[in-house]
């Protein structure tokens, strides 16, 4: 038998619902309401393209609340780095502290809320160009809430489209007709719906075109003459195959005196002899030579069945 629901959380409930409508959502069990999940995105009115950063709030009712602090988590955020999230739970948690004993997920809500309209500007770097994004930038949001520079998007398309027709090309062409291209995000390959020629006509990023020109420091110097000698030290090894080579290396044998570099004629002459020898016993008509089956074929272990072919095994009259 399900126990009672406090009456402080189904008021709680009836009044988030009247205030969010149905954008959240609600989670229930035998024993009444279990969690609360929220997608938060930050105030800009009724302009929802310029919400650029969001994040799911899922508030967890342990036994006990509104007593009880619940349980809050933040997942999937978009657009936010580690530090505003930190900065976030912070608040949360001095939030749950000063309202223990009366309903909170609202006021949770709310505090993520102005957090998020603060920071309506995504943080970090394109993953295509490896430059932040600063003002004067022109970006874009996607529909699964990441952001490039718009004029790097539209190269990494350009880029995928002439990659993907020249491998359609190699195929024959009945294969071609069943192989449509569509434009995916380079983070989470969601599908997206964009306007190429929109994309390809934004400026390159504002620290692409002020970056100072590429001047090789003594650090690197030293960096490249230390990989230098890795890869020289791999090559007399035979680590490295493929560079230079007009073919597959050939395949030696050898002893473990050859490892030591003290292999001797006498030691090559040994191999020899052995080579020659398994040879001989492997040619036909030699008496160790494996003998070949000519038989008729059996199957891959096939029961026997009445009036069919025998079973495995099976003496060669039986049925």
């Amino acid at each position: 038998m399900s126990s009672p629901v406090d009456e402080r959380i189904s008021d709680e409930l009836e009044a988030l619902k009247a205030i969010l409508m149905d954008d959240f959502v609600v989670k229930k069990t035998e024993d009444g309401p279990d969690s609360i999940e929220y997608v938060v995105h930050p105030s800009t009115g009724d302009d929802v393209d310029q919400q650029f950063v969001c994040v799911t709030l899922e508030v967890r009712l342990v036994s006990g609340y509104p007593d009880v602090s619940p349980e809050v988590l933040l997942r999937n955020p978009r657009g936010l780095d580690d530090k505003v999230l930190k900065s976030i739970h912070t608040q949360i948690d001095k939030k749950l502290q000063d309202n223990l004993g009366q309903p909170v997920v609202y006021e949770v809500i709310e505090l993520i809320r102005e957090n998020l309209t603060r920071s309506n500007l995504p943080s970090g770097q394109c993953v295509i160009c490896l430059f932040d994004f600063v003002e004067g930038d022109v970006f874009i949001k996607t529909q699964c809430y990441h952001y490039f520079h718009s004029y790097c998007l539209a190269c990494h398309l350009k880029a995928g489209k002439n990659w993907y027709q020249d491998a359609v090309d190699r195929l024959p062409s009945w294969q071609q007709a069943d192989t449509p291209k569509h434009q995916t995000c380079p983070v989470c390959r969601c599908r997206l719906d964009l306007d190429f020629e929109t994309l390809k006509s934004a400026p390159p990023p504002v620290d692409s075109i002020n970056a100072p020109p590429f001047r090789l420091t003594a650090e690197l110097k030293a960096l490249q003459k230390k990989m230098a000698e890795i890869l020289a030290r791999q090559k007399a090894k035979g680590g490295v195959v493929g560079m230079g080579d007009n073919g597959p290396p050939p395949l030696t044998i050898t002893s473990p005196s050859d490892n030591d570099g003290g292999s001797t004629s006498q030691d090559a002459d040994k191999a020899d002899a052995l080579a020659r020898a398994a040879a001989a016993e492997a040619a036909p008509g030699s008496p160790k030579a494996a003998p070949v089956y000519r038989g008729p074929y059996r199957g891959f272990n096939r029961r026997g069945k009445p009036g069919g072919r025998r079973g495995r095994g099976a003496p060669a009259g039986s049925r």
